[in-house]
This record gives C-alpha cells, structure tokens and sequence, in this order.
C-alpha cells in the first residue's frame, strides 16, 4: 500500500472496497498535499469514515475513465482543481497555454475547457441521475450568472450549465460534513436545501422568503447596469455573521445561495492539517517527471485564512472570505517537524504564509459580532482608525519554527501587507522579517502608483509602499545584506489610462525599478474589477470607468512598464506620443526612451490576423496566472 487513496482499479481491489461512498473528479493531477483543495475535502471524508477514489484528469471523450469505479453508493464530487479551468488553459491575451502546473510533467491538455461542466454532462450520459455535488474554485467563482473573458458574454450559474446537483462554494469542510452526514441518514441529494454556504436550484415558487435578490440572468446578460447591481448585491451579502440568503433567477428556475458557511476554528483548522496527508504527487507520476505545482508548496506551511486586504481583482473575498482565521501555534510547529523528517527535506521552509502572510487575527474585534463593514475596506485607500495591528503572535512563531533541529531557514514568500506593516508600532516584526526570512528578495504588491487606479483596484496609495521601501533599505543596509524588493505590478487595469500608465513608467524610473515581469489585468470570473471591465461600470459607485481594450492599447500599457528594454523602445515611443508626453522622449535624465533613427522606423504592417505586427511578439505576449493578492 502506498498510503494514497486509491485512484486505480487495483488500488481500490488491494483495500477490499468495492463500491466507493464517494467518488471524488479532479482536473488536476492527485497530490496529496493540504495546499491542494482535492486532497483535503478528500482525507476529511475518509476521516469521517467514508470511503472515497479519485478519478485525475480522467479523458472526457470517452467513458472508460468515468466507468473505471463504478457508480458511488451517495454522489461524485465534481472540481476543475486549484484553478479555474480557463485561467490554466489561457493568458490574459487568450493565448493557448503551453504548460500546466497541476499536471505531471507539466503537460497542457489533460483536462478540458470548462472541466466542472464537461465532467457533469459526462456524468449525466453514463450514470443518468445520480447525484453529483460541485466545488472548488471554479465552481464557487462561478455560482452566479457571470461575465465570462473568453466568451466575451454573461454565461449562467454553473449549476444550470453543469446540471449538478447542488454546489459548494467556499473552502467546503463544513459543508462536506453535514452533507456527508445528511446522505448516509439517507436525505435526497436534491432535497438538501438548507447547508450553508452552498447553492442549488429550484422552482420559484420555492424560492426562501427575506432573500436579497439579484436582478436576473436574463437582466444581467443584457444590460450592464443590472450587471454592475447584482455585484454590489452578491459581495455585500458575502458575510458569515450578517450575510443574507441571495437569490438570482434563471428562465423558469432560481438561483439560491444560502449564507456563508463560518470559518472553520483554530480547533477544526489544527484537524484538518493533522489528516495523513502524503505531501506529495501521486508515485504513479514519477516517471512523467512529477507534478511541477508541488515545487514551491511542498515544504510550505500554511498559517491562516482569508483576507481582509479585500482587493478589487482577488478572488478570496468571494470564495475564502474576508475573516481571518489562523492554526494554533502547536499545530505549526507540528506540521513543521513532519517537514524535517521527509527524505528529500534540504532545512529550508519555503513559507509560513497564506492569502497574505502576516495576517494573523480580525483587522478589529468589532467584526466578530458584527461582521466586516459592509462596502468598505480595512486597509484602502487608508488604513481604517479602528485597525488593530499586532505580528507578535506571528513572530513568536517565526522563532520557534527557526529554532527547530534540521531547520536551516524559514522563508515567507506567500505576500506582506506592508501597508498593514507599516502601522505597527513596534518594529521588530520588520526588523525580523528582512534578517531572517527574506531569501535575497521580497515580493511585494504594489500594483500601481497612480491613485486613481489604486482606488479601482482597491489597494493603498503608493505613498504606503513609498515609506516601505524606504524603511526596507535602510534596515537591509543596517544588517549588511544585500536583499531587494520585487514589486508586482499590472497594466491595463480598469481606470488605467496611457496617462496613468505613463504616470506609472515615470515612477519606474525614479524610483530604479525594472521589472522583470509584469501582468495584464486578467478578467477572472466573479471579481469586482472584472464587473468593471465588462461594465465599464464601478458597481459601488455606479460611475463610468475608462477600461483599455484594443490589443494595441494593452500592449502599450504593458511595454511602458518595462520601458528599457530595447524592444518595447518603438512601442515605447508611441504610446508617449499618443499620451501626449513628448517631454519623456530623448536623452535627459527623466526621458523614458530615445527617439528611434529614421532607417530604423518600422513599418508596420498588418498580419493574416488583421493585428498590427508589433503588438505580436512573443515577449510581450506572455502573461502570468492572475495573483490571489
């Protein structure tokens, strides 16, 4: 026995089991690590006595893979994996992905487009109607009628394009248990109305009374005002003290989402880590390389929950939630040890981190009663009067994981808040942080430095990361290391102008910074920013929002942020001209790049795509994941 769950016939055979609870259908490969949602819904359910397989990345086009267990004694249980199918398949710029982390050896096209959906049908061909239950990220993104990038439309609820059962959105540990607990009583599936934190389907005339109702898909498909309204709705709701029951109707079907499921206690987040997790691959994998997403995650730790930085392009506030919640101290410094003893452990803790790394309780103790403030944001464009800043928790921590035997260093890499930071009063968390877990560089995110955009996005003022920096030097220069910051940044958000982005080079410049990699605002679904981008629309406000478009546009945003390389020069130029700054083009010491000699000129030209060649170079093509920060 290889101490996995079985995702084999013979697997299953080897552990006496002939018909499983639960079948579990993952896009991803299966590596049994606590960073990768599949294998903790997995090992939860086996330890509440269930049995479970898991079928990875089985081949939609034929029914071989979905028969190879059978049907499950009370459901399958559906996921894309850690992403959303969409976003692991393509760029910003739509382009075809050449690679996929979450596969061994890093292989594109083991899972389909739009995987939660084609896996369903699938279902519903061979096995009819048996129940089938949705989750993980792409599902809970999805729950909503919602604006959709790569259709350039509004697409339904996932439940109606799926035909699953009920779906569960969030994190998914309560969730699991009681529904778990519910169909072994012997509960029909479709029947099920009433867990939290999950959604289902129903005719209107069941429709929960008191429910705050979004305008319709039919609505938010054909205007984009109801669109931008029905946002507002579904994140004001998105609460677990106050939140109400949302409703959204479908043609002659409603949409209803139940509250949010509470976090889970220090108590019940130390029993999820404490599951004999694997903290690896699958063996099956080793010889197609391994599974390349395990890399930077397997000898992390994960702290805490949710955030409360609560940006406008992130998805947590609408699948994690905003409350923080955090493992106790002895269940990291356990997970720690394990790390150790693992044979191919070198003394180095990649993370102790999470959404954002040095939250570690409630921005305020207000919100346990009350909840988060609803519309408003603990940290932008201001740090709130009533935040409430301590790391002495989180330091004491840092210093008993640095003291562990076989422990050489602790890193943290999962993102600071250094606007957060930076309102502590004591500093020796900072001081701690740049001696100790900095491996050379700290990426930070400041993502803009124009207020305007800023406000769009939701982050602080740049005078926030301004002061930062200042302080990150002065320490590093105290200590006598030579460490840097690595901010990341994005073009063509909504509310990003050539202006602003121009605003944003000239910072660049000032300030020395030359970005390696930069990204391209990616509309993933369900996001503020992305409500923005197809509405040009800010759904709190309701004001009109400039969102660059064209490939011309975007590529021009993007080349200004990496204005010294020599290949951006000539596009360099002319968004500097289309901005109306001819001052930045020369030779003086604030000039963003020289004027090109006329032999040198291109001449552009249109490609068979009908695009201007200069915006097709492959450099300025590529585009990283869309970040959770």
């Amino acid at each position: 026995m290889n101490g996995f769950l079985p995702i084999t016939r013979e697997e299953m055979e080897q552990q006496g089991i002939s018909q499983f609870d639960y079948i579990y259908i993952t896009g991803d490969a299966y590596v049994d690590h606590p960073s990768f949602g599949a294998a903790i819904i997995t090992r939860l359910i086996q330890s509440l006595g269930y049995t479970v397989g898991i079928i990875s990345q089985p081949d939609w086009r034929s029914d071989k893979d979905f028969l190879r267990f059978g049907a499950p004694k009370y459901a399958f249980l559906v996921t894309s994996g850690n992403i959303d199918s969409m976003v692991a398949h393509y760029t910003a710029a739509k382009r075809k992905r050449s690679d996929d982390a979450y596969t061994a050896g890093g292989a594109a096209g083991k899972r389909p487009d739009r995987a939660v959906i084609v896996y369903c049908r699938r279902l519903r061909e061979i096995f009819g109607d048996v129940p089938i239950a949705i989750g993980g990220l792409e599902a809970s993104l999805r729950r909503f009628a919602h604006y959709d990038y790569w259709d350039d439309a509004v697409r339904p609820t996932i439940l109606a394009d799926s035909g699953a059962d009920l779906l569960m959105y969030g994190m998914g540990e309560h969730q699991i248990t009681e529904l778990t607990a519910r169909l072994a009583a012997g509960e029909k599936i479709g029947e099920i109305h009433d867990i939290r934190g999950t959604c289902y389907l129903t005719e209107p005339v069941n429709t929960p009374i008191g429910a705050a109702q979004c305008p319709s898909f039919e609505q938010v498909s054909t205007s984009k005002t109801e669109y931008a309204k029905a946002t507002k709705i579904q994140y004001d709701w998105q609460d677990e003290v106050y939140g109400k029951t949302v409703i959204q109707r479908h043609g002659n079907m409603m949409l209803v989402q139940n509250p949010p499921s509470p976090s889970l206690t220090t108590e019940e987040l130390d029993k999820i880590y404490d599951l004999p997790f694997m903290r690896t691959y699958h063996p099956s994998y080793e010889k197609l390389g391994g599974v390349p997403g395990i890399e930077e995650v397997q000898f992390s730790i994960t702290h805490n929950r949710g955030c409360f930085g609560y940006c406008n392009f992130c998805s947590i506030a609408l699948h994690q939630g905003r409350r923080i919640t955090c493992r106790s101290e002895e269940s990291i410094l356990r997970e720690a040890e394990k790390i150790t003893k693992m044979p191919n452990f070198k003394g180095y803790i990649h993370d102790v981190g999470g959404p954002t790394a040095n939250f570690r309780s409630p921005s305020c103790h207000k919100q346990l009663e009350k909840g988060l403030c609803k519309g408003k944001k603990c940290l932008a464009p201001k740090p709130c009067p009533a935040l409430e800043v301590n790391h002495s928790e989180y330091l004491g921590i840092l210093r008993k994981l640095r003291s562990i035997r076989g422990v050489k260093r602790v890193f943290i890499r999962s993102g600071i808040r250094y606007d957060y930071l930076m309102e502590d009063k004591d500093g020796e968390f900072m001081r701690e942080l740049i001696k100790y877990h900095v491996s050379g560089q700290l990426k930070v995110a400041p993502e803009h430095c124009s207020a305007a955009v800023l406000d769009k996005m939701g982050k602080p003022h740049i005078e926030a990361y301004k002061a930062f920096q200042k302080r990150f030097y002065e320490i590093t220069k105290g200590i006598g290391k030579e460490q840097y910051l690595v901010p990341y940044l994005m073009s063509s958000h909504p509310g990003s102008t050539l202006k602003e982005a121009v605003e944003l080079a000239v910072f660049l410049k000032e300030n020395r910074i030359h970005p390696e990699q930069v990204q391209d605002f990616y509309p993933t679904p369900g996001t503020i920013s992305t409500c923005m981008f197809y509405t040009e629309l800010d759904p709190y406000t309701m004001e009109k929002v400039y969102v660059p478009r064209s490939p011309e546009e975007k590529a021009m945003q993007r080349a200004l942020l990496q204005y010294f390389k020599p290949e951006n020069r000539e596009i360099v130029l002319e968004a500097l001209k289309k901005a109306g700054r001819r001052d930045l083009i020369g030779t003086g010491k604030n000039c963003l790049a020289e004027e090109l000699p006329k032999k040198r000129r291109s001449s552009g030209g249109s490609d068979k795509r009908g695009g201007d060649r200069r915006w097709q170079t492959k450099k300025q093509a590529k585009s990283s994941h869309y970040r959770k920060k």
